[in-house]
C-alpha cells in the first residue's frame, strides 16, 4: 500500500531538515499505539531509530534504518527509513520523507510511505489507521517550522 501527504511550512528546506531531531521524532508521535523511544542517531545514510510499541506484554519492537538522505538538484532535502525489525502484521515499510522547495517560499514536507502485511485485503483496511497516524503530524509541523503565509 502506498499514499502520501503533504504539509506546507513556513520554513526553507534546509532549515526543515535540520530540524528533523529526535525532540521533533517525540513531538510526532500519535497517542496511539503507545511508544517508547530506545535509540534515534539521526537522519542520515546509517542511522537508526529503535523504538517499542505497546505495553507491558504486549511491547513490539520496531527497527528502522536510514538507507539514504541527500538533497536533489532542485533543492529537495531527503531520507528514507526502512523498517528491518517489524511489528506484526507489518511485513515491510519504507517511508520517504521529502522536504520540497515551495513555490512562493517555504517548504513541502511530503510523507511518501509504503507499507505491506502480506495481506492485500489487511493492507487496504489499515490504510484509514496509517494516514491517520502522520495526518496527526500536520499541526506539528507548523508549529514547529511555522504556518505558511496566505497567498
Amino acid at each position: 500500500m502506498h499514499f502520501t501527504l503533504r504539509t506546507h511550512v513556513a520554513a526553507p528546506p534546509a532549515q526543515v531538515w535540520a530540524g528533523f531531531t529526535r525532540e521533533l521524532f517525540l513531538a510526532l508521535a500519535p497517542p496511539f499505539p503507545p511508544f517508547h523511544l530506545l535509540r534515534f542517531d539521526g537522519c542520515r545514510r546509517g542511522d537508526e531509530v529503535h523504538i517499542e510499541l505497546g505495553v507491558g506484554p504486549l511491547r513490539k519492537p520496531w527497527t528502522s534504518l536510514i538507507t539514504d538522505h541527500g538533497v536533489l538538484p532542485d533543492g529537495t532535502y531527503y531520507f528514507v527509513d526502512e523498517g528491518q525489525i517489524l511489528p506484526t502484521p507489518l511485513r515491510f515499510w519504507r517511508h520517504r520523507h521529502l522536504m520540497q522547495p515551495a513555490p512562493g517560499g517555504g517548504t513541502y514536507i511530503v510523507e511518501d510511505l509504503e507499507y505491506r502485511t502480506g495481506l492485500g485485503v489487511l493492507d487496504v483496511l489499515m490504510r484509514p489507521v496509517m494516514w491517520a497516524q502522520f495526518a496527526w503530524r500536520r499541526p506539528i509541523y507548523r508549529r514547529w517550522f511555522g504556518k505558511p503565509r496566505a497567498h
